[in-house]
């Protein structure tokens, strides 16, 4: 009678231990899955500051094309001045020099308007990298916590499994 009311108990205390065993498992699954979709999501964002540090890199090499390209439309503009004043008593080669004063102008002006506008979009992707930087940062944390977490649920697993091993022991010498 006793004998049957120890194995009853301990039977009760296995469940109990088996249903720990399995809350456990669940909660190390469910830390995995979320520290592998945190990485997913790191990867993702990873991957997209790659293409804005790209979009940046080519944006530079454009404003540097610009820049050249208005050095260029300065100095032609300089030298289409100074013909102007050259042949100021040619009244056609004065006309095709005003002409052409009045395209670089416009070319300077558009050149300008383009340096502007890749300025404004650089500084765009610059907020846009720094947020995404700030994002990445975010969820490296989040990443750290979560596989610190996994850790002690690891740590929770192997020190139940440790104390059902003991008690399997200590069920067979009884």
């Amino acid at each position: 009678m006793a004998l049957s009311h120890s194995l009853t108990r301990h039977s009760a205390q296995m469940d109990k231990i088996k249903e720990r065993l399995a809350s456990l498992r669940a909660e190390a699954d469910t830390a995995s899955e979320r520290a592998e979709q945190a990485e997913a999501a790191n990867k993702k964002l990873e991957h997209e500051l790659m293409t804005k540090d790209q979009e940046i890199t080519s944006l530079q090499h454009r404003i540097a094309n610009l820049e050249a390209d208005l050095e260029k439309a300065e100095s032609n503009l300089s030298d289409a001045k100074g013909a102007k004043e050259d042949v100021e008593g040619h009244r056609s080669a004065n006309e095709t020099l005003t002409r052409k004063v009045v395209q670089l102008e416009t070319d300077l002006d558009n050149a300008e308007k383009q340096l502007r506008e890749t300025t404004d979009k650089l500084r765009q992707v610059d907020v846009k990298a720094e947020h995404f930087e700030r994002q990445v940062a975010r969820i490296e944390q989040e990443r750290d916590q979560w596989e610190k977490k996994c850790e002690e649920a690891q740590e929770k697993y192997n020190k139940s499994q440790q104390e059902l091993d003991e008690l399997a022991r200590a069920m067979q010498d009884i």
